[in-house]
């Protein structure tokens, strides 16, 4: 058989650098409704996702590198890593202009404001996702975290960036040695969740949580109202008062509750 002909039986289509930057996200949550989420708790996201049918909207088994970073929430745009192989993946792919063979970069000069990069490492941590030179170039570019659930290299340097890094560890092994970057903003699995191009990513210093694009506006209205009775409901328990009828609030503490909010938010004596 020519090669050809074997050629003509593949049916493998590898995308284009043209095609991979026209790809955009089906759903285009506004600025405006990801300021809102990022002020919401993961607790109260977790609990609305649930009340919705999602079980397990949160990544698990990674852990941010940067302690102090601020609540977030930003448009997914998704990396798919698979095994690397020694014909694709080596120094000479990491040109100095885009190549078909080095997506990384391409994907990095893609993501763009309010944008968290999540990076389908397979769960596979002997070989860093990237380090710290890509990631300040994306926070930079307005990206509002980087996640995956692989490794960095330059723990300490991304430690002390203001951009939010999540990981499953650290190691200085090359990307090139275990991980081929085969496509970018298709769906993928981060950490046991699915993400979505475009779904909402939220992250704060216990959890970071997926939110269904579509469902983001409706969560921004639930979760605010849901923390602010909550808010109340631990000063009513920090006060001293029972479990009992305050946790979940009964008729009694709700009409307690929006007589505070008519008073104004009072904070609460606490013992």
């Amino acid at each position: 058989m020519s090669t050809h002909d074997r050629a003509k039986i593949s049916n493998a289509v590898e995308p284009t650098l043209d095609e991979l930057a026209a790809r955009t996200n089906n759903k285009f949550v506004s600025d405006e409704t990801l300021a809102r989420l990022a002020k919401v708790s993961s607790g109260t996201l977790t609990t609305q996702l649930f009340k919705r049918g999602y079980r397990q909207p949160v990544m698990v088994g990674i852990t941010a590198l940067n302690k102090a970073t601020k609540p977030f929430a930003g448009r997914a745009y998704t990396m798919r890593f698979i095994p690397a192989r020694e014909d694709l993946d080596t120094v000479a792919t990491v040109t100095t202009g885009p190549n078909p063979d080095n997506l990384q970069w391409f994907g990095v000069e893609q993501v763009a404001e309010g944008d968290v990069l999540v990076i389908d490492s397979r769960g596979d941590s002997r070989a860093a996702a990237m380090g710290d030179v890509l990631i300040k170039r994306m926070m930079l570019r307005g990206a509002r975290a980087v996640i995956t659930d692989g490794a960095y290299r330059d723990g300490d340097e991304i430690a002390e960036m203001e951009i939010p890094a999540w990981c499953a560890g650290v190691t200085a092994t090359s990307r090139l040695s275990f991980h081929h970057v085969a496509d970018l903003q298709v769906p993928i699995g981060c950490a046991g969740v699915a993400v979505f191009p475009g779904d909402i990513i939220h992250g704060d210093r216990n959890n970071i949580t997926v939110i269904p694009a579509h469902l983001a506006d409706e969560l921004a209205d639930v979760c605010e109202a849901q923390d602010d009775i909550e808010n109340y409901i631990a000063q009513r328990i920090g006060s001293g008062d029972p479990i009992w009828g305050v946790f979940p609030a009964d008729e009694k503490t709700r009409q307690a509750y929006q007589q505070w909010v008519a008073d104004g938010r009072p904070a609460l004596p606490q013992k």
